[in-house]
């Protein structure tokens, strides 16, 4: 998949100003690429990018998921509880530069705010977003695998008792929820691998 091209269909029903498209690429770029992102990187972008195409007959404003997409993990530092709110932040200021109408701004923003907690809202929209952000959890033993062993990697700088206790309540939270998945597609087709997957994971971090 090429990003830019996504990027720049996309931004491109909103502006016509190509090097304000490309600065807005860039600065992403740039974001998505810094240490240290194992795995909220490009990949992890380009992931949901694909289940949002794959999904956009369920959506009522793809455009919209599409942005929150792009901005929902814009900062990103594993240190801190602030980033999804800088980063509503920082996709208010991009859309506002390309003449996002107001309202579209406004619900991009809550739902990147809405990956924060991953918990079920009253807005389909918000909750397929959601979904394709913790599609990872039900994906197959071997992806799932490499997803946990780069959050670690992303988290070197705890020691693993630390590390292995906060991971370990993040588990727990997911598994003692009625439903890890928010709408009734992702429920049926990834709940049941996403709990062996938690459930697997979890064995490993009492050893």
């Amino acid at each position: 998949m090429n990003l830019k091209v996504v990027w720049n269909n996309l931004a491109s029903k909103f502006t016509g100003d190509n090097d304000l498209i490309n600065e807005l690429l860039s600065e992403i770029e740039t974001s998505y690429t810094s240490p240290p992102r194992y795995y909220h990187n490009f990949c992890h972008l380009e992931k949901m990018i694909r289940m949002a195409l794959l999904h956009t007959n369920r959506l009522l404003d793809p455009d919209t998921i599409m942005f929150s997409i792009f901005y929902h993990d814009l900062v990103y530092d594993p240190q801190r509880n602030d980033n999804e709110q800088n980063s509503a932040v920082m996709a208010q200021k991009a859309l506002l530069k390309m003449g996002v109408p107001g309202n579209q701004i406004m619900k991009c923003q809550n739902q990147i705010l809405a990956t924060k907690d991953h918990n079920t809202r009253d807005d389909n929209d918000t909750n397929y977003l959601i979904d394709f952000d913790l599609a990872i959890l039900g994906d197959s033993p071997e992806n799932y695998r490499g997803y946990s062993r780069n959050i670690r990697k992303e988290y070197h700088m705890f020691n693993n008792l630390l590390y292995n206790k906060g991971r370990s309540k993040v588990i727990r939270h997911f598994l003692e929820r009625k439903r890890i998945y928010n709408t009734g597609w992702f429920n049926e087709n990834y709940e049941l691998q996403a709990r062996e997957n938690l459930k697997t994971e979890l064995e490993t971090l009492k050893d």
